[in-house]
């Protein structure tokens, strides 16, 4: 099989090295220095399992610049840009995923499109009625950020959104990339495939919206919230997982998930769905306030991006706590090895650690790690068991 990758993000990437294992691979994206890291074997994303694969695998898997070249006689082209949530239109930008499949029609009429990326209900069906298409698929990611491609050789299921050979062929592929056996596979049309992935990730931000009120009434109270989380999920139809508080719901997925699914409820008779989305603003401004009440000078922000293990912060709850501190008229350092830049929405970004720890009287840290246990005492976190 000859397979193309548009876009070298976290799903993009995780599907190369799963694919590739057997099949020739060739991966594009618009940004030049990840696809020279991809042809030196090193990942563009941070993720602990890519690297190796790249370096010991044995994958068939090239990067490109020229991505017009790379649709001729391509099996599959699969579709992993990104489709960030516009404010504005009150849907996700889509526009990404349309240019790849204008460049198909002109290079490749033939070959099958399986979207990757996440779309509103009922994308799918539209946009091949609007391109009188009948050869696009929509399978949606289960990934999480630093286990990208864990998850994609251990997958908990493969949902096709698709009817026919080509699906069924797909399906096998991602099957025969994979590290178990077994997997469970569904079948659906797209527009099911598509509210599958807006409803699981919805899910995910409820269980930890409501995790963070626990922990906010607890605090609010004086009580141990350890205690409460500990017995609640003692209970085995809720279970000892997903369940640490933060400073909310936040990274790439969930946030714009949430706000596409309650988008799409705008004709249908909700609660539930809009208080998921609230919720998770109440929860930043509660943080926020927490922090205030110690009246500090300087407020220093430990690690911009959303989980450990992880190099993505778009969207990660810590910068809306920042937000909330800073309009507050407290001063805050930032302190991110990733940054190049000097300055964070107008904080001084700090490179030593040392001299971040002594300028900053509280430290907020949505995950704590070794590099901050010398200084626990000027912590701020919600943060109990040490784990995403």
């Amino acid at each position: 099989m000859k397979i193309v990758i548009i876009g070298a993000g976290y799903v993009g990437m995780a599907n190369a090295v799963l694919l590739a294992q057997r099949h020739d691979v060739w991966i594009h994206d618009t940004n030049p220095e990840k696809l020279a890291l991809i042809n030196n074997k090193c990942s563009p994303v941070i993720d602990p399992d890519i690297p190796v694969y790249l370096t010991q695998g044995h994958l068939r898997l090239t990067a490109s610049s020229d991505k017009h070249s790379l649709y001729d006689k391509a099996d599959f082209v699969v579709v992993a840009t990104p489709t960030d949530y516009d404010q504005a239109t009150n849907k996700f930008d889509t526009s990404s995923i349309e240019a790849v499949i204008d460049d198909v029609l002109t290079y490749n009429p033939e070959t099958c499109i399986v979207i990757k990326s996440t779309v509103p209900v009922g994308y799918t069906e539209r946009i091949k009625r609007s391109y009188g298409l009948d050869n696009i698929i929509f399978s949606p990611e289960f990934l999480r950020e630093g286990k990208a491609l864990y998850d994609t050789l251990y997958p908990s299921r493969i949902i096709i959104g698709g009817q026919g050979e080509r699906a069924n062929l797909f399906a096998e592929l991602l099957t025969n990339g994979a590290k178990i056996e077994g997997i469970p596979t569904l079948f659906t049309y797209p527009t099911e495939a598509e509210a599958i992935k807006l409803f699981a990730n919805t899910y995910l931000a409820m269980r930890v919206a409501f995790f963070n009120e626990l922990d906010t009434y607890a605090e609010s109270h004086g009580l141990d919230t350890r205690q409460i989380i500990d017995g609640v999920c003692l209970d085995e139809r809720i279970g000892d997982h997903y369940n640490n508080p933060s400073f909310g719901y936040g990274g790439y997925c969930l946030p714009k998930d949430t706000k596409q699914l309650l988008a799409n409820f705008q004709d249908v008779p909700n609660n539930l769905i809009n208080a998921i989305v609230s919720a998770n603003t109440t929860r930043k401004d509660f943080i926020a306030e927490s922090v205030a009440r110690n009246n500090p000078n300087v407020v220093g922000i430990y690690r911009l991006t959303m989980k450990a293990d992880s190099s993505n912060y778009r969207d990660s709850a810590i910068q809306g706590v920042m937000k909330r501190i800073k309009g507050k008229g407290i001063n805050v350092v930032v302190y991110e090895p990733t940054l190049q830049e000097d300055h964070f929405y107008n904080s001084p970004v700090i490179r030593e650690l040392d001299d971040f720890k002594k300028i900053s009287d509280i430290i907020i840290a949505n995950r704590v790690s070794d590099e901050i246990r010398d200084v626990i005492e000027k912590v701020y976190t919600r943060d109990l068991f040490g784990q995403n």
